[in-house]
């Protein structure tokens, strides 16, 4: 057991509530950063322990989000930043998603940096759209790997919400390395770069209209009937409860310092998902998948080699089949 604090900005969050689990159940003493009393109630509500408290920051962008919480808890060591403005439905670009996730970062680390003296261990939540490259950029035969960096530029990621997602990712990560570069501090920084992240809610689903937009993929092949088309679809994934245990390794192990851990357990496409939903869910409604063009969807998922991460995770990924079974059944049965 341990006395570490450990502080979870956006701690509501679908990766963020797995990551507050596996901290508690750990022994860590967990503090996290939720937009408002309702929610931060509800989360202690679900998460049911005494070592768990949050704290209001109601807008990451504001200067000086954090530097009150951070005054308030000297006991904190460990800073973990899930917090990540994310919509496709923005009206402006800058100002609604690559501003925000820019200075949402900046935010929280020129707080540790001026109120978190004692703080020595920084954890970002990033994304592998940071290193992949999309839409225009996509190379089918460049093996992406924890090296590499999406070549969006900053003026294409403003054409649509679409391509500033993918600059968010980017430049807000840029923004990072750029201020640990200029910047004397305390603290070593580590980054966790994850696909698209399925696996089930950390606690009750209460809303399964609309799940977390990479569940969606699933509950979008859940909601098919027998008679439906299956999009032929693929990309590549990682169960959600894995993104959480690397954030315990990133900040654990000393050899992640300044890493950029590409999390990815493998590759899938929609008729996958489809047969194995058919198979451990025999009264489904989903039609059988045709996973003779898995081949041909595939020339279009990125490939990868993340055996640099693999090899410090120093865990077995959790399997598709697994993932979806565990997502797909808090689905039916919620």
């Amino acid at each position: 057991m341990t006395s570490t604090s450990v502080f979870v900005s956006g701690a509501n969050g679908f990766i963020a509530q797995h990551v507050v689990k596996e901290l508690l159940s750990k022994g860590y003493t967990v503090i996290g950063s939720v937009r408002s009393e309702a929610k931060g109630e509800e989360l202690k509500s679900l998460v049911k322990n005494d070592n768990f408290s949050y704290e209001i920051v109601a807008s990451l962008t504001e200067e000086g989000a954090f530097d009150e919480v951070l005054k308030k808890h000297p006991e904190v060591t460990v800073f973990l930043h899930t917090a990540s403005p994310f919509s496709f439905s923005v009206e402006d670009v800058e100002k609604d998603l690559m501003k925000p996730a820019i200075n949402g970062t900046l935010n929280a680390l020129n707080a540790i940096k001026k109120y978190g003296p004692q703080i020595k261990k920084v954890v970002i939540t990033a994304s592998a759209v940071a290193n992949f490259g999309f839409g225009p950029h996509f190379d089918a035969e460049k093996v992406y790997n924890e090296d590499d960096w999406n070549p969006i530029t900053y003026k294409e990621s403003l054409e649509n919400s679409f391509f500033g997602y993918f600059g968010s990712k980017k430049y807000a990560e840029l923004a990072v390395h750029d201020f640990m570069a200029k910047e004397t501090v305390n603290f070593d920084i580590s980054f966790i770069n994850p696909p698209y992240v399925f696996g089930p809610q950390a606690y009750v689903v209460k809303d399964k209209a609309n799940l977390n937009l990479s569940n969606e993929v699933i509950n979008r092949v859940v909601k098919l009937s027998k008679d439906d088309t299956i999009p032929a679809e693929g990309s590549v994934f990682v169960d959600v409860r894995d993104v959480a245990r690397a954030h315990l390794v990133a900040f654990e192990n000393d050899e992640t310092v300044n890493k950029r851990l590409l999390t990815i357990a493998g590759r899938y496409t929609l008729d996958t998902i489809a047969n194995i939903i058919n198979r451990y869910f025999p009264s489904t409604t989903v039609p059988k998948g045709d996973e003779s063009r898995n081949d041909e969807i595939y020339k279009n998922v990125h490939k990868y080699d993340n055996s640099r991460t693999n090899k410090l995770l120093g865990f077995e990924y959790t399997s598709l089949a697994d993932t979806i079974f565990d997502t797909v059944e808090q689905i039916y049965n919620a």
